[in-house]
């Protein structure tokens, strides 16, 4: 027996000596993650390292995309199928970090979009209804209220702002009041988003007078269109029933 084995072998009889002299106690595992947004600073894109009661034992790199041993008494175990498990293990972390960076970082530069907002007016049942939409807007929190001359209306008299998701990623929302037919111009939509440098507010247009003269207009003259067509449809068919008629007749006379 060589003296390493004999060191070894004494090595094991002093610890079960102790061990035996020595209430078992539990060690405790951890690990450390870090990254860095910028690794040209120096800084590996992402880190971690490993800890057995306060003693490093590995370390992992986006770099090197492997486990180091960092303790003597892992040494001769770095080659087990342990420790490339440990070292698999490690990479799925390197991954999903990149994976969540990039969604955080995804989800910040989009923090650069506010709501475009717009007030339609709907009347029902003679009741007048006020509509506020803001539309493709995030993130999601945003304050959507009545003015009425100006001044805020009391939340019991509105109804509640509605907050859905688009297709995009992106929100819309709405809010409904009902007013007195006529008064409609006295009431705004005022809105706050933190895309917004300040509040927007948005008021109901009215439809100009001569606008709706021409709408008008234009459907009479579709309808009279329509109808004269209609008629001159009529008109073609009733001749060529007659001339298929006439045709049928001048046949049997031959016979």
């Amino acid at each position: 027996m060589g003296p390493g084995a004999w060191r070894a072998l004494l090595l094991l009889l002093l610890l079960r000596t102790v061990a035996a002299h020595r209430p078992p106690r539990s060690h405790s595992l951890r690990y450390l993650f870090m990254g860095a947004s910028v690794p040209d600073l120096g800084l590996p894109l992402f880190e971690a390292l490993g800890y057995v009661d306060d003693q490093l034992f590995v370390s992992y790199s986006h770099e090197s995309r492997r486990a180091e041993p960092r303790a003597p008494w892992v040494w001769g175990g770095a080659a087990s199928q342990l420790w490339l498990q440990l070292s698999q293990s490690l990479k799925g972390w390197d991954h999903m970090f990149i994976v969540d960076f990039w969604t955080i970082m995804d989800n910040h530069n989009r923090s650069k979009v506010p709501p475009s907002v717009k007030v339609t007016h709907h009347v029902a049942s003679a009741v007048s209804t006020l509509r506020c939409q803001a539309l493709s807007f995030y993130p999601r929190s945003i304050t959507m209220k009545w003015l009425k001359d100006r001044q805020p209306l009391d939340a019991k008299d509105v109804e509640p702002e509605d907050v859905l998701p688009n297709g995009d990623g992106t929100f819309q929302g709405r809010v409904a009041l009902a007013v007195a037919p006529g008064e409609e111009r006295r009431y705004a939509c005022q809105v706050e988003h933190s895309g917004l440098d300040q509040p927007l507010t948005a008021t109901w247009e009215a439809p100009v007078p001569g606008t709706v003269l021409i709408g008008v207009v234009s459907g009479i003259a579709v309808c009279i269109t329509l109808f004269f067509t209609g008629i001159l449809f009529r008109i073609l068919r009733k001749r060529q029933a007659s001339r298929g008629a006439m045709g049928d007749y001048v046949l049997a006379e031959c016979k």
